[in-house]
């Protein structure tokens, strides 16, 4: 009987989309603490725009935000072909491994050091090895929390959101209802994320919250939009591989399980 599990395509196809899901948002957690300078990142000086009174503000983001519209990608092709079930299946599965990694960071960084490698690093310019270990892993609880919650709660409301706009449009119009959840999710995951982690968590006002908040939004606007023909590319080779037949039943599964 396993067999025939590991051999059936859209099995395999789950556990793909599972392992990448997971993957992905560990690496943007854990590449979250550098900030970048997106117009340096093109060759341009950074601006410096006044918006809500909070002036000097520029293009930088968090290296995570590179990888995680990856995300609200892959939750409206799984949400596609296997159901709102499933997606929050790998959202859990997701928040619990992310959870168990900083955990497992948290650990890491208290184990004692051995006294040869605090200098190790000293001809590539860190005096301290340990310091830096820690300063690279050890990101503010208020920030692994705010992100994790933030992650959880968007996912939620793009499976609604995507479910709601499919039961209206039917088959078509991928790009409505991909592009839609995933621009409403977006804000919702920017704001969440940062007011947990800087309102309560730094004591940020609120006009810098929202001024940041529509900063990250519009990277993530722009990249929803830039992204839909990706999932007709996914989708694509989704019912090459499994067939046309397997992969309308897939679809139809898909939206009776909303109901569930």
């Amino acid at each position: 009987m396993i067999h025939s599990i590991l051999k059936d395509r859209p099995t395999k196809l789950f556990v793909i989309f599972t392992a990448f899901f997971v993957a992905n948002a560990l690496i943007a957690e854990s590449i979250g603490t550098k900030i970048f300078s997106l117009e340096k990142l093109f060759g341009q000086q950074p601006l410096s725009m006044t918006i809500f009174g909070e002036h000097g503000l520029g293009l930088s983001l968090t290296c995570g935000v590179l990888l995680w519209p990856l995300e609200f990608v892959m939750t409206d092709i799984v949400n596609e072909y296997y159901g709102p079930k499933a997606v929050r299946r790998i959202s859990f599965t997701a928040v619990g491994l992310i959870g168990y990694a900083f955990l497992m960071f948290y650990l890491a960084m208290g184990v004692p050091a051995a006294d040869f490698w605090y200098g190790t690093g000293v001809q590539d310019g860190i005096p301290d090895m340990s310091k830096a270990f820690n300063g690279v892993f050890g990101q503010g609880m208020w920030i692994i929390f705010g992100s994790l919650t933030a992650f959880l709660v968007s996912q939620i409301v793009d499976v609604t959101v995507f479910h709601k706009i499919k039961k209206i449009t039917g088959e078509k119009k991928v790009w409505l209802r991909a592009t839609g959840s995933t621009l409403v999710s977006q804000l919702v995951d920017s704001f969440i994320v940062l007011f947990i982690a800087f309102k309560i968590g730094k004591g940020w006002s609120w006009q810098l919250v929202f001024a940041i908040c529509l900063i990250n939004y519009a990277y993530k606007f722009t990249m929803a939009i830039l992204l839909t023909p990706v999932i007709y590319f996914v989708e694509g080779r989704i019912e090459k591989y499994v067939g046309h037949d397997v992969a309308q039943k897939m679809k139809g599964a898909a939206m009776g399980k909303e109901s569930e």
